[in-house]
């Protein structure tokens, strides 16, 4: 464990209904982030009420939660991006500080 190096990035945690999910993830993509976590089917409460996280009728019908550690430099371009989304639709976006050991898989080759 002596050997690790840890570099700073930022974890972006992205919730949003399932039928939005293509929006994120061309927008992580044209942004150059080289990859990202999928969690379908949320369960929890907000500022609607509670939601249940089962599959009700299709996947669009039920909210999605998209993990990624992106450069410090990428987060303003991304939230951005994510602006007029939300004028017109509900969803979250939790920003924070982590430390990854491997750097080079979170960064463009």
């Amino acid at each position: 464990m002596n050997n690790l190096k840890f570099s700073p990035l930022k974890k972006l945690e992205i919730i949003l209904e399932g039928e939005h999910q293509e929006f994120v993830t061309d927008l992580l993509d044209h942004a150059g982030v080289k990859g990202y976590t999928i969690v379908n089917n949320l369960s929890g409460k907000g500022s609607q009420g509670f939601h249940e996280g089962h599959l009700m009728f299709n996947e669009d019908a039920v909210l999605n939660m998209i993990i990624t550690a992106v450069p410090e430099h990428l987060v303003n371009p991304i939230m951005e991006g994510f602006a007029p989304f939300f004028n017109k639709h509900s969803g979250v976006v939790f920003v924070s500080d982590i430390q990854v050991t491997r750097l080079e898989k979170f960064n463009k080759n």
